[in-house]
């Protein structure tokens, strides 16, 4: 292994850090000034390089754009005693690995210095290459689905409801069903129905003549228009006003509309892909939208996985966007250690793709080094990850044991009131059990699932119940007082639940 060279002027500050590099058994080489430094680097070069920043001659900064010009992987740290907002930022927009300012710590400097050393050594051991990224990406078993609908839908026309949370990448799908499609060479249009006020709409999507309305001083094609022979994409449709909802349903039906204010009909030669994250169902019988234009857009429904039904593609998905993010901002790109890659997989992400590349974004910029640690991610994410994580393994360990019949939670609370009460294992804590119970809902809720509460209330009770019952040798009257319920209540349960095994006394 190289030494670790040390570039500052200041003769106690290069001997501190030698014999404190020295008590950890890490060579170092010593350079009083960058420019003595800088002729080193014609013949060697260090593992990880510490300068401070002010120093006659060749600055810090000078230093470092000269090192990363020819040695881009090498950790470079900055000191300095003065701990200026410019320095900081020059200091890293020259592509320092970290900024650290006089006085420090010297057990911090320490700690700091061996963690750029193994970030330089798996630096020198690891090679990204380069790699043709697709249009949509993918593996798990979900995606291979859209996928496959996609492939189908290849030679067709017709029109497809693209639905699932947000940030799961339906206007992303919607492309791609265009550019699969036998209209490809056609312009596609895209317009956010709730991002457009009710007034304005209807004039965005059908456009409107002059005079129409007070500022209308010319003729202006709608989206219609624009999107001829080709595809118009309808995002978040079901916030669309339901007096449009009515001008939009002719359109689909009979393929003709007039512009606001117009009197000749207009045709339109237009495939619709329509997308929402609400319960279309649901906004039917609330009366929010219209039967007859539900019917008409759900002619093929392509239903989108959330990022917790395919966490298998999040470490892929986090390389991607990684080396997106770089790419953009013209550095090198990051890499998660296997924790942090563990860590990110396991985050419930409700903002789903969208916000896995928004936190991307966040490591690309904020986090030190090349090598991302949990520790460099943003703590509002982390905090309390670990038990989340518990709750996560324990979740998955229960979806993989054979479901009982009253459902896979009834089975995970029952399997632990069927142990020995000398064996029952440390309390996993509220957050610990709560978090089972919000995966469960979470994963009943996403597969449709109706009365979620009333069968995981009687899942619970029954849990309870039964657990109550074994550490009572099933006497009933003592497993009320226990749980703090009646004894009619105790009996009246017992018998809706189908309780076994418990006696009077």
């Amino acid at each position: 292994m190289k030494p670790i060279w040390i570039v500052d002027d200041d003769a106690s500050i290069r001997w501190v850090l030698e014999k404190a590099l020295a008590r950890e058994n890490l060579a170092t080489r010593s350079f009083a000034s960058g420019r003595e430094a800088l002729a080193a680097f014609e013949s060697d070069s260090p593992q990880v390089l510490v300068s401070d920043i002010r120093m006659p001659g060749e600055s810090g900064l000078d230093l470092l754009a000269a090192v990363k010009e020819k040695h881009p992987g090498l950790p470079v740290i900055v000191i300095t005693a003065f701990s200026d907002l410019d320095s900081a930022v020059a200091s890293f927009q020259g592509g320092a690995f970290e900024y650290l300012a006089k006085p420090f710590d010297i057990d911090k400097a320490v700690a700091l210095i061996r963690r750029a050393l193994e970030e330089s050594l798996r630096e020198a051991s690891v090679e990204i290459a380069p790699t043709e990224t697709p249009e949509i990406l993918g593996q798990a078993p979900a995606m291979q689905e859209v996928f496959r609908a996609i492939g189908r839908l290849s030679q067709s026309n017709v029109t497809v409801l693209i639905t699932g949370e947000s940030g799961t990448g339906k206007e992303l799908v919607a492309r791609a069903l265009h550019k699969h499609s036998p209209r490809a060479q056609q312009p596609f249009i895209a317009l956010n129905t709730a991002a457009i006020p009710k007034d304005l709409l209807e004039s965005e999507l059908f456009g409107h003549e002059r005079g129409a309305f007070t500022g209308a001083q010319a003729m202006r094609r709608g989206r219609f228009e624009q999107a001829e022979n080709g595809t118009l994409f309808l995002d978040e449709i079901g916030d669309m006003p339901f007096d449009l909802q009515t001008r939009l349903l002719r359109v689909l039906s009979d393929g003709h509309f007039y512009r606001v204010g117009g009197h000749q009909p207009v045709k339109a030669n237009v495939r619709v892909i329509a997308a929402t994250h609400q319960n279309l169902e649901q906004r039917v019988r609330d009366g929010l939208f219209r039967e007859d234009l539900y019917h008409r857009l759900n002619v093929i429904r392509l239903r989108l996985p959330s990022l917790r039904e395919r966490r298998d593609d999040i470490p892929i998905l986090v390389r991607h966007f990684l080396v997106q993010s770089a790419r953009q901002l013209g550095v090198e790109p990051k890499r998660l250690s296997e924790e942090a890659n563990r860590c990110i997989a396991s985050l419930e992400l409700p903002g789903n793709v969208r916000q896995l590349e928004n936190l991307c974004n966040w490591i690309t910029v904020m986090a030190p080094g090349q090598t991302v640690e949990v520790k460099d991610l943003p703590r509002d994410l982390t905090q309390g990850q670990a038990g989340a994580m518990s709750a996560a393994t324990a979740a998955s360990a229960v979806v993989a044991m054979p479901a009982p019949s009253a459902g896979p939670l009834h089975g995970a609370l029952d399997g632990a009131a069927s142990l020995p009460s000398m064996s029952v294992p440390a309390p996993v804590g509220a957050d610990g059990w709560i978090g089972l119970l919000e995966l469960q809902a979470a994963r009943m809720l996403s597969e449709g699932q109706i009365e979620v509460m009333d069968v995981l209330g009687r899942q619970f009770e029954s849990a309870l119940i039964r657990t109550a019952l074994k550490h009572t040798h099933g006497r009933k009257n003592d497993a009320a007082i226990r749980l703090g319920i009646g004894r009619n209540t105790i009996t009246r349960k017992i018998a809706e639940l189908g309780i076994d095994g418990a006696k009077d006394e």
